[in-house]
């Protein structure tokens, strides 16, 4: 049922590496058609391997571009060109994710599209956006996140951290799906098809929401004095800058936090409600704790007395003390123990080849009619002749 979503539409795949892949695979999982088209020497992706960050064929690119048709075409070459012109024809959705600038010079800019298909809906994913002085600079996750400010406050109290997995190829991709499945019934009443210009930073800007009115709140009660402002989480939170380590959502509050355990596992608490946090220390038989909830941030004393507490046990031990307490707890887990865990097995979340036991992927993570989304087709490579035929 989720393949009748988008069936019907032709995408067109010109990207490269993990954001756009992963947008036109999730609008593969809705039913659409999707080729990819890569340059004769492939996608980066191909020889990138940044787990051990070896050179070689990896696993990643199939598995990405799983559900899809992957053809090499030449777009220098009178035959490539040719090839090219003909699938933009005949495509609804066209996702590329070349450096501004880029496909004008091949001959294919956004004007030119519009006259060969104007129809189409044209997405142009890229770090800083298709305009503004970044627009040509070169970039990956973590530069993003840094223009955002929201590296600035991931990562323990001394130093910034990046995240994994990479959040804004994520995000970037997710902002795409989101913008190209408007465009498309946009089209509906208008006949016409749309520029999309989406950027990675400009998604990771959109997500700061919390911490800039945080910090406009801040700079409007600079000069409040410190008795004067409640000692209430949320109020504590709002009245100065934000900072990592420091504030209730990055790791300032006892009740907001990761904990290791005694045989170095780690456990996650969330018990931001006072009546989850209230439950949590009633089941760790530490009712003194309740009240301080409200101290002040960072809550450094409160927190040592919880890290103190939670090396006493492993985290079987407090799976089995708490998985049943209502205090938003949950363990960290690690990779090896996804496709096993009851919640993630129940989803049919994670396929893997019944035979070998080889990973293959994470399913389209939208389930309908209660029904989890199908398996993925391997990537099937195919010649231009090929793609010809598939579109005719």
């Amino acid at each position: 049922m989720m393949k009748s979503q988008l069936a019907g539409f032709r995408v067109l795949d010109v990207s490269q590496f993990l954001p756009g892949p992963y947008a036109t695979q999730m609008l593969s999982d809705m039913g659409a058609d999707v080729i990819k088209v890569e340059a004769p020497g492939g996608d980066p992706l191909r020889s990138l391997n940044p787990v051990t960050n070896e050179r070689g064929e990896g696993p990643f690119h199939a598995i990405v571009n799983a559900g899809k048709r992957v053809v090499r075409i030449d777009l220098k070459s009178d035959d490539g060109i040719k090839t090219f012109e003909y699938l933009i024809r005949q495509t609804d959705v066209l996702v590329e994710s070349y450096r501004p600038g880029v496909l004008d010079r091949l001959g294919f800019g956004n004007d030119d599209l519009r006259k060969l298909n104007p129809k189409m809906v044209h997405c142009a994913l890229s770090g800083y956006g298709q305009t503004g002085p970044l627009r040509l600079r070169s970039g990956h996750d973590i530069n993003y996140v840094a223009m955002s400010g929201g590296l600035h406050m991931t990562g323990p109290k001394d130093r910034p951290q990046a995240a994994f997995p990479p959040i804004a190829d994520y995000a970037g991709a997710m902002q795409t799906v989101i913008a190209i499945q408007g465009a498309l019934l946009g089209r509906v009443s208008s006949g016409q098809g749309v520029y999309l210009d989406v950027a990675m930073a400009d998604t990771m800007v959109s997500w700061q929401t919390f911490g800039l009115i945080q910090q406009g709140l801040s700079e409007q009660t600079a000069n409040v004095t410190a008795e004067q402002q409640s000692n209430v989480l949320s109020e504590h939170a709002l009245g100065g800058a934000p900072e990592r380590g420091v504030d209730l959502l990055n790791g300032g509050a006892a009740c907001y936090q990761v904990y290791q355990t005694r045989d170095g596992k780690f456990i996650s608490l969330g018990a931001i409600e006072q009546r989850f946090w209230e439950n949590f220390c009633t089941a760790v038989n530490h009712p003194e704790w309740i009240e301080r909830q409200l101290d002040p941030l960072p809550q450094k004393e409160l927190i040592a007395e919880l890290e103190k507490m939670f090396l006493e046990n492993s985290r079987n031990a407090w799976d089995g003390a708490l998985e049943t307490v209502d205090c938003c707890y949950h363990p960290v887990l690690e990779y090896a123990e996804l496709a096993d865990w009851p919640q993630i097995k129940d989803r049919q979340l994670i396929d893997r080849d019944p035979d070998t036991d080889t990973f293959l992927g994470v399913r389209f993570p939208v389930m309908e009619e209660g029904r989890p989304a199908d398996k993925r087709n391997p990537m099937c490579e195919i010649t231009p002749r090929e793609a010809l035929e598939a579109w005719s």
